[in-house]
């Protein structure tokens, strides 16, 4: 494997952008670089969790098959560790990790990536908290069917995502840098696709978003965190 990374800017809280840069230069000389373009399958939801997967350039979309119907858990960005649950607990996939884009990522066998845990302390804490903060992110996200109207848990997901996948624009707009159907913010957000295009509309109306082909813009980003209180 190449070792000369040449992608250093990570995702802000993700876990390569908190481990000590010698560890993530360790870490990623132990794995193989891996190319998938968008639509590719990362990691599938009900295999063996035999590896992890450090996401070094792109994104990627993380959905579960509930029955008949793949709901949309969340977008990971640069930086992200995939499919550490599996490899820690031996459970089988609980979702499937697929590429919005072209993606980049070093995949590493599970036995190496837990030597690596336990040779480094301070990456086994920050796996911890990484799997701590993705049960929070899933509570406050069931807090948030229950406690916002459409419109604003609709502005919370967008906020969540353009703070992670934005594309900050000139006039001070922010492009989500990944196609989003509105099927897929239906299922992320708990509700009907007619409630969702409601939503939408509704955060038209206020100057908050603009929507267009495979294109989606949240125009007033400060404005849009001052009515969901975030």
């Amino acid at each position: 494997m190449d070792h000369e990374f040449p992608y250093p800017e990570w995702g802000p809280g993700t876990f390569l952008a908190q481990l000590a840069p010698e560890l993530v230069a360790e870490l990623l000389a132990l794995g193989v670089r891996r190319r998938f373009e968008a639509g590719q399958v990362l990691i599938r939801q009900g295999a063996r969790g035999t590896h992890v997967e450090l996401l070094l350039l792109g994104f990627v979309k993380v959905t579960t098959l509930a029955g008949d119907a793949d709901t949309l858990l969340s977008i990971r960005m640069p930086g992200e560790l995939l499919g550490e649950t599996a490899v820690l607990t031996g459970a089988p996939r609980n979702a499937t990790v697929t590429a919005c884009g072209r993606v980049i990522s070093v995949v590493l066998p599970g036995p190496v990536f837990e030597g690596f845990l336990r040779r480094r302390p301070d990456a086994m804490r920050l796996v911890t908290a990484s799997v701590v903060g993705q049960l929070q992110f899933a509570n406050r996200r069931r807090t948030d069917f229950g406690a916002y109207p459409a419109h604003i848990r609709l502005a919370r997901v967008l906020i969540e995502i353009a703070d992670g996948c934005g594309r900050s624009r000139p006039d001070g707009s922010v492009e989500i840098g990944v196609t989003l159907s509105q099927p897929e913010l239906a299922t992320m957000i708990g509700i009907a696709q007619a409630t969702v295009q409601k939503a939408m509309q509704e955060l038209r109306g206020k100057g908050l978003i603009e929507t267009g082909y495979r294109r989606l813009v949240v125009c007033d980003l400060p404005a849009l965190r001052a009515m969901t209180n975030v």
